[in-house]
């Protein structure tokens, strides 16, 4: 086998390599659920501490710390808490959740866990992509493997704390994966952000005190819980320590999901552990975050892989999908196929998204056709601003967030297909 970079690092990545990982047996073999034993001997306000010690942060997106979030929800309302696993990954380009519950049930199980019994709950939600099929047959296998072996139910090792799961499978809508959307599709409604406040912590699931997190983010605590909150805070930055699960993608030679230190050079995600773009291609753009984050040009492939330094690019860190583009792509051609998906998966609730994300679309077809005119220069920039924190959730700042970046980094192809009716880099590839 050859040998791995030294960026990469297996934190909650250990023992993929064995096929049975996803077996409670194996999993116990690699001390599985020994750190919910060692929660369960905490108490719930220690768990917290250790977690804000570790500094782990939301590998969801947003990159809210994980303890704090925690520590939000009452501790004393007389009503029923819930933990919810946000597992629903339609962001483009993103796939590290699918291969870390695949290969892991039971890790993602016990993280859960743990932060039930940190934040008071005794029902954990786990709302799982539509698509995910075999993932979902992993996670179902490795909650009845938990549950024959007590680790699941009532009286929980005999600890007195109890918990149960319910695994509710969604539609296919990208806008789930918002937590407030989500929270509406998981109670039977249409799939819709809400207004904030209130916030999930004190009005969440069915209007109860809730703690939402994304599934890398549950996967990562029974590692701080078994090994120490300082331990984890040693890998990485110090505001964003530990390691992150990066899914790299698009024009590259090895695409595939590396867990990663934090801090890690952009410049060596892409070109020594992916392989770099095709031979005789150079990389034009990346998405450092995902589809919804501000493209990066080429120029900006040294920067650090971390929330503050990605911030100080004028980009966003996002959910961990490196998107690569190579030269032999057109950047409208791009941008429009991604503002063509965000009219798509827009829920209509709000008029910015709604009408600005249609609006977008028309006159990307329009500048395509070869029918541009000067003012779509001004008009995709004021149509775009009109859009970029306007919204109910961040799926319209998404789709301003390519239109207003690929304007900044790539304005000359887009005066080329405007002013001039004509596209470069197709007419390079006909000769």
């Amino acid at each position: 086998m050859a040998q791995e970079h030294p960026a990469i690092k297996h934190i909650i990545t250990k023992h993929f390599d064995d096929p049975n990982l996803h077996k409670l047996e194996t999993y116990k073999k690699y001390d599985g659920y020994k750190a919910l034993e060692k929660a369960l001997s905490m108490s719930p306000d220690d768990v917290i501490a250790e977690v804000k010690k570790s500094g782990l942060r939301g590998r969801g997106g947003a990159g809210f710390p994980t303890g704090v979030k925690w520590d939000f929800v009452p501790k004393n309302a007389p009503a029923p808490h819930y933990l919810v696993c946000n597992f629903d990954e339609g962001e483009p380009g993103t796939s590290k959740d699918r291969y870390l519950i695949e290969n892991n049930p039971h890790q993602l199980i016990e993280g859960c866990l743990i932060g039930a019994y940190a934040i008071r709950a005794n029902h954990v939600l786990i709302y799982v992509r539509g698509e995910y099929d075999l993932q979902t047959e992993r996670i179902m296998n490795a909650l009845q493997e938990a549950r024959a072996a007590g680790y699941v139910g009532n009286n929980i090792l005999n600890s007195g704390f109890s918990c149960e799961f319910i695994v509710f499978r969604g539609a296919g809508a990208y806008i789930c994966g918002e937590e407030t959307a989500l929270l509406e599709s998981l109670e039977g409604k249409r799939a819709q952000p809400r207004s904030r406040p209130p916030f999930p912590a004190t009005f969440g699931a069915f209007g109860k005190p809730s703690a939402i997190n994304n599934a890398e983010t549950l996967s990562t605590v029974p590692q701080i819980i078994l090994n120490g909150g300082e331990w984890y805070a040693s890998f990485g930055t110090e505001k964003s320590p530990g390691t992150r699960l990066f899914a790299i993608t698009g024009n590259v030679q090895r695409p595939g999901v590396y867990e990663v230190e934090l801090g890690t050079p952009l410049e060596v995600l892409v070109n020594e552990i992916a392989g770099g773009p095709p031979p005789g291609r150079k990389v034009k753009m990346i998405f450092p975050g995902g589809s919804s984050t501000p493209v990066l040009p080429a120029s900006d492939i040294d920067v650090h892989m971390d929330f503050e330094s990605v911030a100080a690019r004028g980009s966003i860190f996002g959910s961990g999908a490196v998107i690569v583009v190579d030269d032999s792509w057109c950047t409208l051609e791009v941008a429009k196929r991604l503002v063509e998906f965000y009219e798509h998966e827009s829920c209509g609730k709000c008029t910015p998204c709604r009408i600005g994300c249609n609006w977008l679309s028309k006159v990307y077809d329009r500048i395509m056709a070869g029918y541009g005119v000067k003012e779509d220069l001004e008009l995709l920039d004021k149509i775009a601003n009109g859009m970029a924190g306007k919204c109910l959730c961040a799926l319209g700042d998404g789709c301003a967030a390519v239109v207003s970046s690929t304007l900044k980094h790539f304005r000359e192809e887009y005066e080329e297909h405007i002013l001039d009716h004509k596209c470069s880099v197709k007419l390079a590839q006909s000769v």
